[in-house]
């Protein structure tokens, strides 16, 4: 088995590797092809801490496992982050495990693929503006996952806090070769933008329907349980909607059950899967001047398959650290 640490898996799972094993996981969750229970949390008794547990399998490549994601509030310059956890993957043929994963880079990556995969797949071909709502870990991951697919003029970061918003400019700017700029609204920020990454924290909509241009693409990243929301229902009912897994839809994407509990659609308003759209079964985007969403929520098959592919970029590579889980008598432990 290997242990591969969180600067292993900065080095060595780079987002166009990390988008191809993502696009193969989501054809196989909208085949059938896994076993996905909806991600479950667990308190941690006196603190405000809580543990998800995200088990699964998928049959390409045959592998199983669990994440755990240990999630608690810290300061903002904390050095470990609201999430720290790993990923086991075990192998489905012998059940024995091949690797422990450190996990919150690894669900960092395969967020930002995820919503590569879908802008690939949804939005136009040539983008003119990408805007950014929130300033945070993911803000910082979907610029480079966006890069990866599509060529925008220029970049718009906008953040509840300007300063932070500059600040965080000044540090990506360097890294990238498209001007990035700093927006103190919202509003003016999408209004000028056709792709739209909401990484936010927030439990209530910081992005308006109505703001939205004919044509635009958006990936709604940041809320991932059923009571919030970073998008107001105009953007629900405006947009081609797209979902990663319909039961974790259904159960955890506030932005469409909102939506639905008011009346104002329903369930047929989920136009696919990614999975559906990736693998042909369904078209995409019809239309250059219709508005598309993907709403990520993140299913235990990305998080396998970014792990497994990891794994065997070990083995090829030969990183990690490689230990025997049989050395040792079961007295002795």
């Amino acid at each position: 088995m290997k242990i591969i640490t969180q600067a292993m898996v900065e080095k060595y799972l780079t987002i166009k590797e990390c988008t191809h094993a993502i696009r193969e996981a989501m054809i196989s969750v909208s085949k059938g092809d896994t076993t996905l229970p909806i991600r479950q949390y667990m308190p941690i008794p006196n603190t405000q801490g809580k543990m998800a547990l995200m088990p699964g399998t998928i049959v390409s490549p045959a592998c199983y496992g669990i994440k755990l994601v240990c999630k608690y509030i810290r300061e903002p310059d904390s050095p470990y982050g609201t999430h720290v956890g790993m990923v086991i993957v075990f192998d489905s043929e012998a059940g024995l495990p091949l690797a422990l994963i450190e996990g919150s880079s690894l669900t960092a990556i395969r967020t930002a693929a995820a919503s590569a995969l879908a802008t690939d797949l949804l939005s136009k071909e040539n983008i003119q503006t990408l805007t950014i709502l929130g300033c945070g870990e993911q803000a910082r991951r979907h610029i480079t996952a966006m890069l990866s697919v599509r060529s925008p003029k220029k970049i718009y970061l906008w953040g509840r806090n300007f300063d932070k918003a500059s600040n965080v400019t000044k540090q990506i700017q360097p890294k990238i070769n498209v001007p990035i700029i700093p927006i103190k609204y919202a509003q003016q920020a999408v209004e000028m933008a056709d792709l739209i990454c909401t990484t936010t924290s927030s439990s209530q909509p910081v992005l308006e329907g109505k703001w939205l241009q004919s044509g635009t693409h958006v990936n709604l990243v940041g809320a991932a349980i059923a009571s919030s929301a970073e998008a107001d229902q105009d953007v629900v009912t405006r947009s081609r909607f797209v979902i990663d897994y319909r039961p974790a839809a259904m159960a955890a994407a506030g932005e469409l059950l909102r939506a639905i509990e008011n009346g104002v659609i329903d369930t047929s308003h989920i136009a696919a899967e990614i999975g559906e759209i990736a693998s042909g079964k369904i078209i995409g985007r019809i239309s250059s001047n219709e508005i598309t969403v993907y709403k990520s929520l993140g299913v235990a098959a990305q998080d396998l398959a970014a792990a497994h592919s990891l794994y065997k970029k070990s083995m090829q590579l030969d990183f990690g650290y490689k230990i025997n889980m049989m050395d040792y008598p079961a007295q002795s432990l």
